[in-house]
């Protein structure tokens, strides 16, 4: 069984909603490049909500050729997976186009054979798997920036202890927050 794994950009007060202009993926420090690199090899699939998957699809393919950090690459060659009751043709290869209800259909893919499944952004979508319980670790990048405001990993009444599995800093004061 495939482990689900979210992986999240976040605020120091807990907002992964990119709201101002906190998170650059072009300037990153080569520590923090390097350890993502590292998590990607473990990883041959990737989930995205039909809203983060179409900004990707916007962004990333340009950036093929140019993009320093190695995501672009990522991206255009991993398998992509997306929930939406209204993509049809996504129009990115290897896209996968996932309907029905988000807890079947990612439960049904995390029982495939195959390496890890990431999410990234897809705050709804996060929340959803959440809350069912398919989620198995969570990759938090804590940026040292207080926003004041946007979605949350966890939306309001949301009770859960998690078991610390690692951290660590990296320049520029990020610092990664591993959780299962």
């Amino acid at each position: 069984m495939r482990r689900l794994i979210v992986t999240q950009n976040i605020t120091l007060d807990g907002s992964i909603e990119m709201i101002g202009d906190w998170f650059d993926p072009s300037a990153q420090d080569a520590d923090l490049t390097e350890e993502m690199r590292r998590q990607d090899e473990g990883v041959d699939a990737l989930l995205l909500g039909r809203q983060t998957f179409e900004d990707f699809r916007g962004y990333w393919p340009a950036q093929v050729g140019t993009d320093t950090t190695g995501v672009a690459d990522y991206l255009d060659r991993v398998q992509k997976y997306v929930v939406s009751s209204t993509l049809v043709d996504p129009g990115w290869s290897p896209t996968t186009v996932l309907g029905g209800a988000p807890r079947t259909s990612v439960r049904d893919l995390k029982e495939t054979e195959g390496g890890d499944v990431v999410v990234t952004g897809s705050i709804r979508l996060t929340h959803a798997l959440l809350a069912a319980g398919l989620v198995d670790e969570l990759r938090l990048f804590v940026y040292p920036v207080v926003q004041g405001r946007g979605r949350r990993l966890f939306p309001d009444g949301v009770e859960r202890r998690l078991e610390l599995l690692e951290t660590r800093a990296f320049g520029g004061g990020v610092a990664l927050l591993r959780y299962a």
